[in-house]
């Protein structure tokens, strides 16, 4: 199944699809021609250079597909069951947290289970990437993922319409999240100086910060969302939020008031939140708002072609370099170019086809942003105090 990568023979406007339910995806893609003003780092490519690349593009993921197989299936697996040890072995610590050494190895536990649901297992499942498993545990039309917004609203607004219109100010709401400024396109307003107060609010608070941006709030005072699409919206919130405050804040610390670990357990689960959102704010940040990354006027992708779609793609997102262990720990949105590319690909893949993108990106001129995890979370942070004023451009 494709989520929202471009194929040769469904356009991504077609219904029904598992990221999102009912809704419709926007922005059929053009079958030739160019946009009516390609970016600025892809002007020099001819509509035939970027039909080309479309193919070198469309081949290395025809061939990813051809050879999933057991040892991918083997792979998704073993995560839920590393996560899984983790979560349990994680609450029951807390469950004697009055044990300062318990609660230590308590909350890390949880802490590192729920990044690597949210991550590697969770986000990649909502995205399709392990629908041709056909197990009904391991699908994106029933994965009900550890985060407060529910997975359905997720998958509409990330999979439908952050992939489709990636870095394009106007149309990617994800551009600062309607609550940021985040590109010098945006204009400039008295609340901007608050910038970096709200993102260093909105880092511990990541999941409820999301869960509210999918709500489309903006979208409901335009009148573009309907009365009945947003109390629908605002139901399964409330489902979803009691289910999460009975797990973390209920249910774990009333069982280890049985040792009179209760309030400790209470603020282990606080902090495994917390650890994670911050986790998870960075790494969402890092793909991208680092120097390097491009965004993109409404006029850039009227008429664009699929090639268009992937340079655009490439030349508006930013990896992270690192270890293998902190690759799984970002979900591979450490390869967020590849991601971005090939969104319904085993994430467990894009380490394989990371070298092939990137010789691609240097034959056809274009840039390939990369770097450290604290050098793309520095980057980032520069461009929220940047925008925060008037006057001031980031470097895009």
């Amino acid at each position: 199944m494709s989520v929202i990568s471009p194929s040769k023979t469904t356009p991504a406007s077609t219904k029904g699809s598992a990221a999102g339910g009912s809704r419709t995806r926007p922005g059929k893609l053009a079958e030739s021609g160019s946009p009516t003003v390609r970016p600025p780092a892809a002007a020099h490519l001819s509509d035939e250079q970027v039909a080309e690349l479309g193919r070198e593009l469309d081949a290395i993921r025809d061939e990813i597909l051809a050879k999933r197989g057991a040892e991918d299936a083997a792979y998704i697996r073993r995560m839920i069951k590393i996560q899984r040890g983790l979560e349990i072995s994680g609450r029951a610590a807390l469950l004697v947290s009055k044990n300062k050494a318990a609660w230590v190895t308590g909350t890390t536990l949880l802490s590192l289970a729920k990044i690597l649901e949210n991550m590697e297992i969770g986000h990649n499942v909502l995205h399709g990437q392990w629908d041709w498993m056909r197990d009904p545990d391991i699908h994106s039309t029933t994965w009900e993922w550890d985060f407060v917004t529910p997975s359905r609203s997720w998958q509409h607004t990330h999979n439908d319409l952050h992939h489709r219109w990636t870095n394009v100010v106007g149309k990617d709401n994800d551009v600062g999240y309607n609550l940021l400024r985040m590109d010098e396109q945006q204009p400039w307003k008295p609340v901007n100086l608050a910038n970096p107060l709200f993102n260093a609010i909105l880092a511990p608070l990541f999941e409820w910060g999301i869960a509210i941006y999918d709500l489309e709030l903006t979208e409901y005072k335009e009148g573009t969302k309907s009365k009945e699409a947003l109390l629908k919206d605002l139901k399964a919130l409330g489902k979803k939020v009691v289910t999460q405050f009975t797990k973390d804040y209920a249910a774990t610390p009333a069982v280890a008031m049985l040792t009179g670990s209760g309030k400790q357990a209470l603020y282990g689960t606080i902090a495994a939140n917390a650890i994670r959102n911050v986790w998870a704010h960075a790494v969402i940040f890092c793909g991208h708002f680092p120097e390097g990354t491009d965004t993109f006027t409404e006029e850039m992708v009227e008429g664009e072609t699929r090639g268009d779609w992937y340079v655009r793609q490439m030349i508006g997102s930013a990896n992270i370099s690192g270890s293998k262990f902190m690759h799984i720990m970002t979900g591979n949105l450490s390869h967020q170019i590849e991601h971005h590319l090939f969104p319904d690909l085993p994430s467990s893949r894009y380490a394989e086809v990371a070298p092939r993108v990137r010789e691609i990106c240097q034959r056809y001129g274009l840039k390939y942003t990369t770097g450290p995890l604290l050098k793309q979370v520095g980057s980032s942070w520069a461009k929220v105090f940047k925008l925060a004023l008037p006057g001031k451009t980031a470097t895009a």
